[in-house]
């Protein structure tokens, strides 16, 4: 009797230990000075079940709060719903041309996601073709959203997040990397003879573009998004700099607490102060 006790015990703490460090595991990196973290892309999916079975091969995991489909992967969660929103138009072409994963082992993860069915790109072929670099790959969602992979062989993970990738007209990269700096107390820094701004979970680089491209809103990534623990004194400090709110504070579908602000180059973000998004969701097959 008292072995069988022991043994209900070591199970449920087991189990105890696995929930936890689940939850752990979907924490975002501890915000910053300026009260932020690297949070989200929210995708307005045309094909939720398409983007849900992408990302859960490539590694991510499926949380469900309120209803609603969450992947988490280290350092990032990825909303698969905008309300009834439908977007029109992938990530390129836009301000946010596409956002960034970085593997352990870019053709070993690169083996495991197409034995799953995902489409990948070999490193080096966008935008013209082509290409054979072994350390980058690139994966586009079924609805238009593309993905950089590029490779760490220190990292701890198979995958984490990694970077967003903004294409501007050359004027404004300095303007850009300033604002973001100062908005959101990132770091700037050089990447390859590149501007970046270095936040909590997020590397912001900085591409020139020829032309001026379109804003975010109602596109397939609809908007990018930080994460914070002080909404209130977030949104201070950003209205003490001038500027404006998209929306008064609210809740969102989960309940979160959220608003909005546009980047004066067309980038919607989401300041969400995030409340428990509950266990994963794993799959019965």
């Amino acid at each position: 009797m008292e072995a069988a006790v022991k043994k209900s015990m070591l199970i449920a703490l087991a189990l105890g230990l696995t929930l936890v460090a689940g939850t752990a595991a979907a924490q975002p990196a501890p915000v910053n000075q300026a009260g932020v973290t690297m949070g989200h892309w929210h995708i307005a999916s045309k094909d939720v079940e398409a983007n849900k079975k992408l990302f859960v091969a490539m590694g991510g995991k499926l949380f469900m709060p309120g209803g609603q489909p969450l992947i988490m992967f280290p350092g990032l969660y990825i909303s698969l719903v905008l309300g009834n929103e439908k977007g029109d138009g992938g990530s390129v072409g836009s301000v946010v041309n596409h956002v960034g994963f970085i593997v352990d082992n870019v053709q070993k993860r690169v083996a495991e996601w197409k034995a799953k069915g995902v489409n990948v790109l070999p490193g080096g072929a966008l935008p013209n073709g082509g290409g054979n670099r072994l350390d980058q790959a690139y994966v586009e969602t079924p609805d238009g959203v593309r993905m950089e992979i590029l490779e760490d062989k220190t990292q701890a993970v198979p995958i984490r997040n990694e970077h967003i990738h903004f294409f501007l007209p050359a004027a404004e990269i300095p303007k850009a990397v300033e604002w973001y700096a100062k908005t959101f107390g990132g770091v700037a820094a050089t990447r390859n003879n590149a501007p970046v701004v270095n936040l909590p979970g997020v590397q912001l680089r900085f591409n020139a573009a020829d032309t001026k491209q379109a804003a975010t809103r109602g596109r397939v990534l609809d908007h990018i998004g930080f994460d914070t623990n002080d909404h209130p004194a977030v949104v201070k400090r950003l209205e003490g700099m001038g500027i404006k709110l998209d929306q008064p504070v609210g809740k969102g579908a989960t309940g979160n607490t959220i608003t909005y602000v546009t980047d004066p180059w067309g980038t919607r973000i989401e300041i969400v102060q995030r409340l428990p998004v509950g266990q994963e969701v794993r799959s019965t097959n």
